[in-house]
């Protein structure tokens, strides 16, 4: 039975190269894979999904409004898919969210979302928000802090390498922007000393 995951996690924690190699492992057994990432995010180029340890494959992009739902049935018409995967999910809206909960119900394909749950102000973002509420399963891919605990927030660091606590929720970056916390130091570092 076909299915909507969402893999979430913070910056860096290796969330393309799962992606990666879960298509891999697809293609491998004689199966089709269909590769999706945001059309605005050309880090590794445009239309490229890659990882930071040097692996990387092309792919198809969605951009804001795009109907999802339409791009997965005409891709499908094109011949069979074993499962869609989708980088970069919390850029999805929440109606390209539903669009895809939908064609997992009615065309019957398992679609892989892999995204941020949260933004560098601890906000979650309107796709990932979505995938929480409407995916079928939901799975942490775990990276850690610089103390050994469990990362599950991000900071954004500006170019003066300040961290910041405002901003656009969307700012395409690495390592150089964003570093990966537990929730403690990131409470640490965005001055939140408050008990409220």
């Amino acid at each position: 039975m076909a299915k909507l995951y969402f893999h979430y996690s913070t910056m860096n924690a290796g969330k393309s190269t799962s992606l990666l190699q879960a298509s891999h492992n697809y293609r491998e057994g004689g199966m089709a894979t269909y590769l999706i990432t945001a059309q605005f995010d050309n880090r590794a180029g445009q239309a490229r999904i890659a990882s930071r340890i040097g692996i990387g494959e092309d792919a198809d992009t969605f951009a804001p409004g795009e109907d999802m739902f339409a791009k997965i049935e005409a891709q499908l018409a094109a011949g069979p898919i074993a499962c869609i995967f989708i980088d970069e999910a919390q850029f999805l809206t929440e109606a390209q969210v539903w669009q895809l909960a939908r064609a997992v119900d009615d065309l019957g394909v398992p679609i892989m979302c892999y995204g941020l749950r949260v933004d560098f102000q601890g906000h979650l973002f309107p796709g990932s928000a979505a995938l929480l509420a409407w995916a079928d399963e939901m799975r942490e891919v775990r990276t850690i802090c610089h103390c050994g605990k469990k990362a599950s927030m991000v900071v954004r660091k500006g170019p003066d390498g300040q961290v910041m606590r405002e901003g656009d929720q969307v700012q395409i970056g690495g390592n150089e922007s964003y570093v990966s916390l537990c929730r403690r130091h990131w409470r640490q570092a965005v001055g939140d000393t408050s008990g409220s």
